[in-house]
């Protein structure tokens, strides 16, 4: 009866251990699947054409830091992968984390969020129209002359 159930529990142990390492393997391989990114550049409308600015102070135009009144932000729509990409690397937050910022500044009044268009086709029609605009954009996106490619700087 003993040797029963202990091999009644090593079973499960072992299909346990299987369950769990197969998990993990489609997860890792799942991960890797989406891990592949973007390069991002920074557009901007303005007749610097040597505009060059730190990640710092790009954060900071996204945020509706003191950089947001000198420059208008533009974004792709929650869930892009190019958003999710500028929003972990250069901003530094995870989408959900810049929602609930979000949230607040509205609800205060203190801040508006980034303008929001659903197409870089979009985005670059506005740069063009509106001046001091900055937005991120593919690197392989074809900029119009009268646009300027901004230097990040460390």
């Amino acid at each position: 009866m003993m040797y029963s159930k202990l091999t009644y529990v090593i079973r499960h142990i072992i299909l346990l251990c299987i369950f769990t390492w197969s998990l993990l393997f489609i997860s890792v391989q799942a991960y890797a699947d989406n891990s592949h990114t973007t390069k991002v550049i920074i557009v901007v409308n303005t007749a610097n054409k040597n505009l060059a600015l730190s990640k710092q102070q790009v954060r900071h135009i996204y945020m509706g830091g003191a950089m947001s009144r000198q420059f208008k932000a533009v974004n792709l729509p929650a869930g892009n992968p190019l958003r999710i990409d500028f929003n972990t690397k250069l901003v530094g937050l995870t989408e959900s984390r810049i929602q609930a910022y979000w949230a607040q500044m509205r609800f205060t009044g203190r801040s508006k969020p980034p303008v929001e268009f659903s197409s870089t086709k979009e985005i670059i029609a506005y740069l063009l129209k509106e001046e001091n605009a900055v937005a991120y954009l593919p690197a392989d996106t074809k900029i119009p002359d009268e646009l300027t490619v901004v230097t990040l700087t460390p």
